[in-house]
């Protein structure tokens, strides 16, 4: 096993995708379980994502699905990947991370992200418009504030002020910067854009700002890695959900994932392919060989100290089996490291 494999950490982020023929609450119980594998298979964090209005997507409620899993587990970390900021006000951000935090000591964490609504009808919903995620680096300060006790208004946050919940900025865009100028470990994606990627690590590397939260820069690297004992079985892991994001680039809704066999029969634009074709490509997916090959070249190249790996697809089996292979091959134990 290659070294700098061997001393990454792994996790992983599950976003509750709904499947075609299978319900929401399914989909969170599935949620749930993958999270018990993935302790079993010793990854180190297990993460859930926060949307809304979107038809695919059952996890609306990060804090609530988060403590579902921490209950359902005992040693992983927990925590969001992410919360998105700009949707909440930051006292109540603060409160719902203090309560996970007082009940599974020393297991949250607090995965931020600046994304507002998918669509128009969602944000007014909200009571949220695209030009709030610029308020991203105010509502992140004054949300540590709420853990430091250093607040303007004189209130104080219970159970939240005191307690050490490791944040995480999740870097799209401008992200890196606020992560760097913050002093706080980033997430950044996707693996498919590997020259965007690096120069984004590379970016908050420079600018990085030590901080009471990481004395140095800390980058979790996130995608898709799928493991198979064929190329082409690892392929298919990755057909439903580019078939689904090439939907909703054209149809403008995120539809719930359909099996690999019916998106191979299904006649597709010219516009829908090339969405489609777009997906599948640069991912980190193939056999055991290939995944280690690609995965030791990224993360020599990104010098990232963390993979999160956020895979869905249709097949629920075929999609443990990626998880115990990729564990396999990372050398996981079962004793996850602690940050």
């Amino acid at each position: 096993m290659s070294s700098v494999i061997a001393a990454t950490r792994f996790s992983v982020l599950d976003r509750s995708r709904v499947r075609e023929g299978h319900t929401a609450p399914e989909a969170l119980r599935d949620t749930v379980d993958l999270a018990r594998e993935a302790e079993r298979l010793g990854y180190h964090r297990f993460w859930v994502a926060e949307h809304h209005g979107v038809p695919g997507v059952a996890g609306s409620a990060p804090t609530v699905l988060a403590a579902a899993v921490a209950g359902a587990t005992r040693t992983i970390r927990v925590g969001t990947g992410g919360v998105m900021l700009p949707n909440h006000r930051p006292l109540v951000v603060a409160e719902q991370f203090g309560v996970l935090a007082s009940l599974f000591p020393d297991r949250i964490d607090m995965g931020l992200g600046r994304s507002v609504g998918f669509t128009d009808g969602v944000r007014k919903a909200l009571g949220r418009d695209k030009d709030d995620a610029q308020d991203f680096a105010v509502q992140l300060d004054e949300l540590l504030g709420w853990f430091a006790g250093t607040s303007p208004t004189g209130v104080h946050a219970r159970p939240s002020e005191g307690l050490t919940v490791p944040p995480f900025v999740l870097a799209m865009g401008e992200g890196a910067d606020i992560a760097a100028r913050a002093g706080l470990p980033m997430v950044i994606g996707d693996l498919r854009d590997r020259d965007r990627m690096r120069r984004g690590v590379d970016r908050y590397r420079e600018r990085f700002r030590p901080s009471a939260w990481a004395d140095e820069p800390y980058v979790v690297l996130s995608g898709t890695v799928a493991v198979a004992d064929t190329p082409e079985r690892a392929r298919r892991l990755l057909v439903p959900e580019a078939w689904s994001m090439a939907y909703s680039r054209t149809h403008g809704t995120f539809p719930p994932l359909p099996p690999a066999e019916r998106v191979e029969s299904v006649a597709m634009t010219a516009k829908e392919r090339g969405f489609y074709e777009a997906g599948l490509a640069g991912q980190l997916a193939g056999t055991e060989e290939e995944v280690e090959r690609e995965l030791e070249a990224v993360l020599k190249d990104t010098g990232a100290q963390e993979v999160l790996v956020t895979t869905s697809t249709y097949d629920r089996d075929a999609l443990l089996d990626s998880y115990r292979r990729l564990a396999a091959l990372a050398g996981l134990d079962g004793s996850a490291k602690r940050r």
